[in-house]
């Protein structure tokens, strides 16, 4: 294999960030204990550069090694989410980190090792490849879930995460090694040819295949019964190493859930629609009944991550209905944007409110915080509306879109079930509201310029894209054209 400059340009936001964690480790040799800020405002321009390549190169639409990996407006489409939810990250880190004694310069270089595995996995277009991503952005994020160490939480995240991590991994190589022996291929185009041309294929062994990457790919996005980890690795590792994983680990799963299922499964859809439409309603229902009875706001949060995966695996239930299936994909990756901006904005909140030693983590440490801090409960409140699916919020139209399409493809069960646990799950959303402003309380809230950034932004994008959600939906139609 020959490499040309094209290939190295059509993945080149993947190799400069991996590029500039290998420069930020070795800046960071130099740069003082107490100025390890200075890393993290590295760490941002990296990623703010990135951005911008990543969004120069929209439009353009080819494929690189040898068809191993390809750029198109669905990878550009994902790589801002990503991107933007590193820097987001990292906003959420840098007081936090200082706050909890637990600052230290590889945590922003373990965030963009990860963060280049998840721009890999978008532009992922051999299951080697997305193998490989999924590894890269898998193995820092173990580290981060157990950077508070001592803490014994922390410490049982890690292992939690990294020996179920693993386990879902083993599935998914197991799952490329079936599927390479069904079909002699590993590239999703030549997988799709072998299935369509009459080539002879043995189709136990390709069902066997695409069962177990779904299992792996599964664990990823937290869909029940794949869900087992999130609570605890949620509770347990820092609040920004949370966030994070809640908006871009996600997205990045979906992102191959969708390139892979997109390409090689749209003939055998009649066979895979029904697991995924049981995958979608047991997600959507373990989430949001197990929510209600948390007291702890990292795992009520966690449990409404799992909610939202079966939400969003509610749109890729009709992924082999033609043009339906561009409508319902696109509300899709808006949805994906709407929780997105939505989460980093509650997990803001939820890091201004922590305190060492794990305190101010309790629902009922959210008490008096409407009279206190009447901003940021305010913000709070515009989030958890947004979660609920509330009108004038971007939750409400990622919702309507969603329940939408699921009615037009003909699944209005489906429908119906994710409608009943939206209501169900504006009761523990919207408890935490009732606690903020109408219990006494006396919390204590972190003054950060970074942290009050995001907070503040992420609920004027929640109300403000609110507005004009027809121009958000079709940014995610156009990303769509190529991959459909």
């Amino acid at each position: 294999m020959t490499l040309s400059l094209n290939d190295l340009y059509t993945i080149l936001p993947v190799l400069f960030v991996a590029g500039w964690a290998v420069l930020l480790l070795l800046a960071d040799i130099f740069i003082p204990d107490t100025r390890k800020g200075w890393t993290a405002l590295l760490a941002v321009l990296g990623l703010g550069a990135a951005l911008g390549l990543t969004l120069a190169m929209n439009g353009r639409s080819e494929t690189a090694f040898h068809g191993m990996a390809v750029l198109d407006g669905f990878a550009v489409f994902l790589d801002v989410i990503i991107l933007s939810a590193g820097m987001a990250g990292i906003a959420l880190a840098y007081d936090y980190l200082k706050r909890m004694k637990i600052e230290r310069g590889e945590y922003y270089v373990l965030l963009l090792f990860s963060i280049s595995g998840m721009l890999l996995m978008a532009q992922a277009y051999d299951l080697i490849i997305v193998f490989l991503a999924l590894e890269l952005l898998s193995i820092p994020l173990y580290v981060l879930a157990g950077f508070a160490r001592p803490r014994a939480e922390s410490e049982e995240s890690a292992l939690k995460y990294f020996l179920l991590g693993s386990f879902a991994s083993g599935f998914v190589l197991y799952g490329v090694a079936l599927i390479f022996a069904a079909t002699a291929h590993t590239d999703l185009i030549g997988i799709r040819a072998a299935l369509t041309d009459g080539t002879a294929v043995n189709m136990p062994l390709f069902f066997m295949g695409a069962g177990m990457s779904l299992v792996g790919f599964g664990f990823k996005v937290a869909a029940a019964p794949f869900h087992m980890w999130t609570p605890d690795v949620y509770q347990g590792a820092p609040t920004p190493v949370t966030g994070f994983m809640a908006v871009a680990v996600k997205a990045a799963g979906f992102a191959a859930l969708m390139r892979v299922f997109l390409t090689i499964f749209p003939s055998l859809s009649a066979q895979i629609t029904p697991i995924l439409w049981g995958l979608s309603a047991l997600t959507m229902l373990v989430g949001n009944l197990l929510a209600i009875v948390q007291t702890n706001v990292k795992r009520l949060l966690a449990y409404s991550s799992i909610a939202n995966a079966g939400y969003l695996l509610m749109a890729f239930v009709p992924y082999g209905q033609g043009e339906m299936a561009g409508n319902s994909l696109a509300a899709m990756l808006f949805y994906l944007v709407a929780y997105g901006l939505t989460s980093f904005g509650a997990w803001a909140v939820v890091s201004a409110l922590e305190q060492a030693e794990g305190g101010g983590l309790e629902l009922k440490d959210y008490a008096g915080v409407g009279k206190k801090y009447p901003w940021l409960a305010v913000c709070m409140l515009v989030f958890m509306l947004s979660f609920a699916g509330v009108p004038l919020t971007l939750g409400f139209w990622g919702k309507f879109y969603l329940f939408t399409t699921a009615v037009q493809a003909g699944y209005i069960s489906l429908a119906l079930i994710g409608l009943l646990t939206s209501l169900l799950s504006a009761y523990y959303y919207l408890r935490v509201v009732v606690i903020m402003f109408m219990r006494p309380g006396e919390p204590t809230v972190r003054r950060d310029a970074a942290l009050s950034l995001v907070t503040v932004v992420s609920a004027l994008a929640v109300v403000g894209l609110a507005f004009v959600p027809n121009s958000l939906l079709e940014l995610a139609r156009q990303a769509l054209m190529r991959i459909l």
